[in-house]
């Protein structure tokens, strides 16, 4: 229970208090560019979760047995020698990325013909949407440190899922008020990116206020430990 309890509150951090776009401003490009219309809004962040879920998967096993210090596939191949091939990180990173685009393409070209059509080519640019690539980057963080509890594998798809999730959650709202920003009477020097761009930080200072959440329910949860242990003390001393 206490594990299941800690993934919903990583969930829930990568989520919406350390939001991707609103909180490390990493996405932006699809952000605003994709942003028009809900409909595409949504599908853009379909597509963002399931490609950052996939190469996350990946990103992990290739960090874990490949590149980090000590990986055992590394130690094997070279005859026990400890090696540290972290320095390729980046290159390797974007060719899964780069990979797992192309199979959604293909995908989505096959099956959701007039989805690839309405994504154009915004489908493609998913490849250098920064927020997949900084998400890898975190993962990797956390497996290459000692004894870290979000290294494993459960902890980091739940980082890259929920994390593409919350994109999804950001670009929606923010396509939601541009729908409706066409029917209001925006000044003619705020009109395009001004507006869009100021939105954006007021959702930015919005989601501030879930800042807190996450160290809030730990605390319950920690409260509560500390009840049912006071509870059963008194019930051991009495047998």
């Amino acid at each position: 229970m206490d594990y299941l309890f800690e993934m919903l509150v990583l969930a829930l951090t990568w989520a919406l208090i350390n939001n991707f776009v609103l909180h490390y401003f990493v996405g932006i490009c699809p952000f605003i560019g994709v942003s028009r219309r809900v409909d595409m809004a949504f599908g853009m962040g379909c597509a963002v979760t399931f490609v950052i879920t996939i190469a996350a998967l990946l990103s992990w096993l290739i960090t874990y047995y490949v590149l980090r210090a000590g990986a055992p596939l590394t130690t094997l191949l070279s005859g026990g020698k400890t090696l540290d091939l972290s320095i390729l990180n980046y290159t390797v990173y974007i060719f899964v990325i780069a990979g797992s685009v192309q199979f959604l393409e293909m995908y989505i070209r096959k099956f959701f013909r007039p989805l690839y059509k309405a994504f154009g080519v915004f489908l493609p640019l998913i490849t250098t949407n920064c927020a997949i690539l900084f998400a890898c980057l975190e993962i990797m963080k956390h497996v290459c440190a000692i004894n870290d509890p979000l290294g494993g594998l459960v902890p980091s798809l739940v980082l890259a899922a929920f994390g593409g999730i919350g994109f999804m959650i950001a670009i929606v709202i923010m396509a939601g008020i541009r729908e409706e920003l066409d029917h209001c009477d925006v000044p003619k020097s705020l009109r395009g990116a001004g507006i869009t761009l100021i939105t954006a930080g007021i959702l930015a200072l919005a989601f501030m206020g879930f800042t807190g959440v996450d160290r809030g329910l730990q605390q319950l949860l920690q409260d509560k430990e500390q009840v049912a242990e006071s509870a059963a003390a008194p019930a051991g001393q009495n047998n």
